[in-house]
C-alpha cells in the first residue's frame, strides 16, 4: 500500500482547516505529489475529486466507509432536517464511529478491509451500555469473519460492496438489557443531562460546585430505564444542527462527512467554495 496511510490524514478536519486559512498545508501538498496527475488536474476540487476516487479503488479507508455512510443513509435516505449524525462519541471504554438518529438511534461500527476486528467484542459490549441498535459494517472480505463474530447475537452486519453499495446481510435488533444508565450519563455533555433533569423534575439540584455533578447522576439514575433512554437519545439528537441549504449548495460529495462536522466549514461556505475553484497552490 506504500504509503497510503498519508491519505488518512488529508480527509481530516486538520488538514482543511489549514487548507482553508492559508490555501494548503503539507499533507495537502505531499498528496498531490503522490496520487494527482497535475497535467490533467488544476482546481482544488478536481484535486480532491481524484484523490477521492484513488479511495474508492485502491484505499477504502475508513473515511471513505463514513462519507459513503453519510451520503448513501442519511443523506440519500432521510432528511437532515429531521436526522443527526454523530461520530467519534465516547462510550465506555470505546468510540462509536458513526451513530445515526432519526425516529431511534443506530450505532454503526466500521471495520474495513484495513482494519483489525481484535478489539469488535469489546466494542459492541460497551455500545450496548447506551444504544439498543448496533450494526457492523465491513467488506466483502471480511464478511464471513464478522458473520461467524455476530452469530447468535443482536448485532446486525452491513456490507460494503465492490459496487461500493451497502447490503443488509443480518437484521439488528433492539436490545435493551445491557443498558447502562452510568454510561449513558457520561455520553452527555452538561447542558444536555441539565436539560433532562430539568425537564423530567422540574429542576436542577442546589447544591455545592463539587457536588453538582454527582447529585445531577442521581436524579438521572431515578428516572425509569427506558424513559431514561429515550431522553437520552433525544437529547443526542439535537447535535450538529446546520444550515442545510448552505451545506448541500456549498459541499461537495467527497467531503460531505467532514463538514458536517467541522464549524470552520459552516462558518464560511463561501470559502470554502472559493477554495475549491482556486487552482493548486494559487
Amino acid at each position: 500500500m506504500n504509503n497510503n496511510f498519508i491519505l488518512n490524514r488529508f480527509f481530516s478536519q486538520a488538514t482543511f482547516d489549514n487548507a482553508l486559512n492559508i490555501g494548503t498545508n503539507s499533507i495537502y501538498d505531499e498528496c498531490v505529489k503522490q496520487y494527482v496527475d497535475k497535467a490533467n488536474v488544476e482546481t482544488n476540487i478536481e484535486i480532491i475529486e481524484e484523490l477521492y476516487h484513488y479511495l474508492q479503488k485502491n484505499y477504502r479507508n475508513e473515511y471513505f466507509y463514513k462519507n459513503t455512510l453519510f451520503n448513501k443513509n442519511i443523506i440519500g435516505k432521510h432528511s437532515l432536517h429531521t436526522t443527526t449524525a454523530l461520530t467519534e462519541v465516547p462510550i465506555h471504554k470505546s468510540k462509536a464511529d458513526f451513530i445515526k438518529i432519526n425516529g431511534k438511534a443506530i450505532v454503526y461500527e466500521i471495520k474495513t478491509e484495513l482494519d483489525s476486528l481484535e478489539r469488535l467484542e469489546q466494542q459492541l459490549a460497551d455500545y450496548y451500555k447506551a444504544f439498543t441498535n448496533i450494526y457492523v459494517i465491513t467488506s466483502e472480505s471480511n464478511e464471513e469473519k464478522v458473520g461467524k463474530m455476530l452469530t447468535g447475537t443482536n448485532v446486525g452486519l452491513m456490507v460494503l460492496t465492490k459496487r461500493n453499495q451497502f447490503s443488509e446481510r443480518k437484521k439488528a435488533m433492539e436490545d435493551y438489557s445491557l443498558l447502562d444508565k452510568e454510561v449513558m450519563f457520561k455520553v452527555l455533555r452538561k447542558d444536555e443531562f441539565e436539560a433532562i433533569i430539568e425537564g423530567y423534575y422540574g429542576f436542577l439540584p442546589e447544591t455545592k460546585p463539587v457536588f453538582y455533578y454527582s447529585e445531577c447522576f442521581l436524579l438521572f439514575n431515578k428516572i425509569p430505564l427506558l424513559k431514561a433512554h429515550e431522553l437520552f437519545v433525544k437529547e443526542l439528537k439535537k447535535r450538529n444542527k446546520l444550515n442545510v441549504q448552505n451545506y448541500l449548495e456549498h459541499v461537495p460529495y467527497e467531503l460531505r462527512f467532514l463538514a458536517y462536522f467541522s464549524q470552520s466549514i459552516q462558518k464560511n461556505y463561501q470559502e470554502l467554495s472559493r477554495f475549491l475553484k482556486n487552482d493548486w497552490r494559487y
